[in-house]
């Protein structure tokens, strides 16, 4: 009976093919009688497919509960487990279910309409869960890294940034889901490519600042609060956002500096640092003798180990016009820069003081006259031996002898 059935069935298809074509109607009639020979002549199959599904889907759905109710057991937020939950929740049960069937589809031996629909589906739901998985992965980084420096500026990013991941990802993932159902998606591609550059040339200056903020915040080459030298300016970072930085300077100034131009110089952060040094430079008179100028390295070093702190080096550097100069170089432990100028004040002070003790002469522009007379005889500045040489007198005028004689 049942391959009599079959045999109707395939001669009724047979003759609604040609008619098929024209008709939509017999075309369903068609695919419909071709099932219902399916049913009838796989039905023990089918039962099988039906109670394997349900028991894939079960055990689907009971392996997302349990890792589901782990992950949401983490005690931190943000963690490798937290996101992993975020994940597991995202997954939707008609897509377990779609799986489900797309398992054991083959095994019911369906008609070619039924298996390339399933297909079809299968192909859509898992393609656009991947997205969303990879979406709720990437924001769930972002979000951990935004919660580990208690960034203000990346909270009050992330809807922005949703969106442009959202739509990045859905697109890819379109265009992935129709270039595996056969469909040409050169032109797609291409079309967003050619939207894609002419939005980017549009929004250039947008971008590339919001790159490079999202770059700031990411990498944190500084933060907020931390004292900064960006180009010839010393400034407290106050904020950081998406398109501009404030920096507050030494002075008082508040700059609002875009975060391309910031990245585009280099920049000096003084947040972290274990030691600062400090370099003095010291000059002393020509009139130091050598004794004096070999001690005075020792000298050095013997005030700044006084104070506290980590002597570098102390040594000759030039010859100056007006100075004999020595450079002094020691480190700080401290990362306040308070304190780094507290402890340079004590060290300028205790050199000053010893070197003041010891004899030593600090030197300052000077300027020598010398004169000569018409000869080239140097007449000042003269030996401290010799007496002044004596004022030439003026030659006093010749008295007239006599007088006048009168015209005759």
């Amino acid at each position: 009976m049942t391959s009599s059935l079959l045999t109707a069935a395939k001669s009724a298809a047979t003759k609604a093919a040609p008619a098929a074509a024209n008709n939509p109607l017999d075309d369903l009639r068609y695919w419909w009688d071709a099932s219902i020979a399916w049913v009838n002549t796989h039905w023990l199959q089918i039962g099988v497919a039906v109670a394997a599904g349900l028991l894939i889907y079960f055990l689907l759905s009971l392996a997302r509960r349990f890792a589901l109710k782990h992950a949401q057991s983490a005690t931190s937020d943000y963690s490798i487990s937290h996101i992993a939950g975020r994940v597991i929740h995202k997954t939707k049960s008609i897509v377990l279910a779609i799986v489900s069937i797309r398992l054991v589809a083959g095994y019911a031996q369906p008609p070619s309409l039924i298996l390339n629909t399933i297909q079809v589906i299968f192909t859509v739901a898992v393609g656009l869960q991947v997205a969303i998985w990879a979406r709720e992965i990437i924001l769930g980084l972002i979000q951990r890294r935004a919660s580990e420096g208690h960034n203000e500026t990346l909270n009050n990013a992330m809807g922005i940034i949703r969106l442009l991941i959202s739509f990045a990802l859905f697109s890819i993932a379109v265009i992935v889901v129709l270039g595996n159902l056969g469909v040409n998606v050169t032109g797609l591609i291409a079309g967003l490519g050619v939207g894609g550059i002419a939005i980017g040339l549009a929004a250039q200056g947008i971008f590339s600042d919001l790159f490079a903020g999202l770059t700031i915040i990411f990498d944190r080459p500084f933060r907020n609060g931390e004292t900064i030298k960006w180009d010839n300016t010393i400034a407290t970072v106050e904020r950081i956002g998406i398109k501009s930085t404030r920096l507050r300077s030494v002075n008082g100034e508040l700059l609002i500096v875009s975060n391309t131009n910031l990245l585009g110089k280099e920049i000096a952060n003084f947040a972290h640092l274990h030691r600062r040094r400090v370099t003095f430079a010291i000059g002393v008179i020509y009139q130091t003798t050598p004794e004096m100028l070999r001690a005075l390295p020792a000298l050095l070093e013997e005030q700044v180990k006084a104070a506290g702190h980590d002597f570098v080096r102390s040594s000759f550097t030039t010859f100056s016009a007006s100075s004999l100069d020595f450079e002094l170089l020691f480190d700080v432990h401290s990362e306040d820069y308070n304190e780094v100028a507290a402890a340079r004040t004590d060290v300028a002070v205790r050199v000053f003081a010893a070197m003041s003790a010891a004899g030593y002469e600090f030197a300052y522009p000077t300027q020598t006259s010398f004169t000569a007379a018409p000869d080239g005889t140097l007449v000042l500045p003269y030996a401290d031996d010799q007496p002044e040489p004596a004022r030439a007198e003026s030659p006093k005028p010749r008295a007239r002898s006599g007088k006048a004689a009168k015209p005759g």
